[in-house]
């Protein structure tokens, strides 16, 4: 046996073994709720004991950089039971993926309900190589952070799952592929976006300690990001094909598992559906335009104050519903899929009668990440883990390697990027800055940290939507399966960046325009 072939069998091993632990926790819904009663009982038992911390931090209220005491907060004293009855419904409806998986399923529904799914999905597979729809696919996960959360977790990862479907290929393989862009490569992109000013922003505040007339701009670690862009495309696809799809196997779909049938792909596009296509493509267009009309013009509608911000954080969801719910309906109308208002009613009401198990699991979801934060213990956690390799007093890339797994061991237990970022940047910009380092840097070896356990961790925003999609291809999937699916990348991502940061560092290598890796 080949030495790779023996390491192919000791990972398939391995990975076996986490499934089957994994899959012996609770169902998701069970679990979620025993991680909130558990949370509960905990910060009762910490806040007894009275377990703080204080740190020099970056207050998102105030924009400024102040010492602040954090104590565990306890929910089984009066304050604390008052806000588990008087939050329950409100953690429920603020739970960010619950909106944004209704409101976008409703247009991909009437998309795939029409047959306008099927027909892009023949399009994309006949003008791709077969040898890079993989790639293909990787790349547009790591492009769609540059948009919002709802394109790559909402629309690419299934759309992912049906193409592979479609070409005999496991569906959960694309499926975690395009998932190991979305989320494992969050930091990497082609393009600037509005992660880039948030941690830069951070990032400002937090030299002013030091350096009150430095400034982190958005573009500090852009050189950098364009590399990893390709960097983690290239590690996405190497783990999909030579690990994760030979370990999947052969998929066999089957009605009474009640998992997604595999689109008849044998069958050429009718006349009748090209011309539908041709008609849907105008409407987009038409769409385009108009939304282009409303954004760019100097005193838009769109605009408020000149800027598209509050658009983009607030409109782009129902924005995308119609993205794919005009050339949806259009299609279904020309190809007489449609013929009257009914019918669209009942393709809405199709595609979101599938959610019922997320909607279950949503619930308690979001009770545990509500609590969780409530209490202060990721805080807490973040805090004493910086503390923790301050006090170590290493230097170099040891220094740098301690980092990123710190920002990884974290990011398991708090999801948000700048949430983590104002904790730890006035805490590690300061203490890299003595030690030579720019804050540039200190910025980039947290966001690789950030990025890379995204796809294992149970507090990622989008971990139960992903776990439900999951279960479309396998519905006795658990959590097990889900991390045994994911861990190979997330191992992979986290190995392969760190040796190209090495390499930058020894090389000295610019990190963005006007950005080095030295004051």
């Amino acid at each position: 046996m080949m030495p790779n072939e023996k390491n192919k069998k000791y990972l398939n091993l391995f990975l076996n073994f986490v499934e089957k632990i994994g899959n012996m926790l609770p169902h998701p819904v069970v679990l979620f709720l025993f991680l909130a009663i558990t949370t509960i009982i905990l910060s009762s038992v910490l806040s007894f004991f009275n377990l703080n911390v204080t740190y020099v931090g970056f207050n998102r209220s105030t924009k400024v950089i102040e010492e602040m005491t954090v104590h565990v907060k306890s929910l089984l004293n009066p304050e604390g039971i008052l806000y588990l009855f008087s939050s329950f419904v409100k953690n429920y409806i603020n739970y960010a993926p619950l909106g944004l998986l209704l409101v976008t399923i409703v247009g991909i529904g009437i998309v795939e309900e029409s047959g306008l799914l099927e027909v892009i999905i023949k399009k994309i597979i006949k003008a791709t190589d077969v040898k890079f729809i993989t790639v293909v696919l990787v790349f547009l996960g790591v492009m769609s952070n540059v948009a919002s959360d709802a394109l790559g977790y909402l629309v690419l990862i299934p759309i992912g799952a049906k193409i592979f479907q479609a070409m005999g290929r496991h569906p959960l393989a694309g499926f975690a592929a395009t998932f190991s862009g979305v989320s494992g490569g969050f930091a990497a992109n082609l393009l600037l976006g509005p992660g880039d000013a948030l941690v830069s922003g951070i990032s400002t505040e937090a030299i002013k300690i030091l350096n009150p007339s430095l400034q982190v701009l958005p573009t500090a670690n852009w050189y950098f990001m364009i590399a990893s862009t390709f960097l983690i495309t290239f590690v996405g696809t190497f783990v999909t094909e030579k690990i994760v799809e030979p370990r999947l196997g052969k998929y066999h779909d089957s009605e009474e598992n009640g998992v997604e049938k595999t689109l008849n792909l044998d069958e050429s596009i009718s006349s009748h559906d090209q011309k539908a296509l041709f008609y849907a493509s105008i409407s987009l267009f038409l769409f385009i335009i108009l939304l282009c009309y409303l954004s760019f013009p100097k005193n838009a509608i769109l605009r408020v104050n000149g800027k598209l911000d509050f658009f983009l954080s607030n409109g782009l969801v129902p924005t995308m519903m119609l993205f794919f719910m005009i050339p949806g309906t259009v299609f279904g109308i020309i190809n007489k899929k449609i013929s009257n208002t009914n019918d669209i009613a009942a393709m809405m009401i199709k595609s979101l009668s599938g959610v019922g198990g997320f909607l279950a699991l949503a619930l308690f979801a979001a009770q545990f990440i509500s609590y969780f934060n409530y209490t202060n213990l990721g805080i807490i956690l973040a805090v004493k883990g910086a503390n923790l390799l301050k006090s170590l007093n290493i230097i170099g890339i040891p220094l740098i390697i301690l980092f990123v797994l710190l920002t990884c061991f974290i990011n398991l237990f708090m999801g948000s990027a700048s949430a983590k970022w104002s904790i730890m940047a006035p805490v590690f910009i300061p203490m890299f800055y003595q030690l030579g380092y720019s804050p540039e840097f200190t910025q980039l070896i947290f966001r690789i940290g950030d990025s890379t356990t995204n796809v294992i961790s149970p507090l990622m925003s989008y971990f139960a939507v992903i776990l439900i999609f999951l279960q479309k291809y396998n519905k006795k999937s658990g959590i097990g399966n889900l991390i045994s699916l994911m861990l190979p990348y997330s191992i992979a991502i986290l190995f392969s960046w760190l040796i190209m940061l090495i390499i930058w560092f020894i090389f000295n290598l610019p990190i963005g325009p006007g950005s080095t890796l030295f004051i």
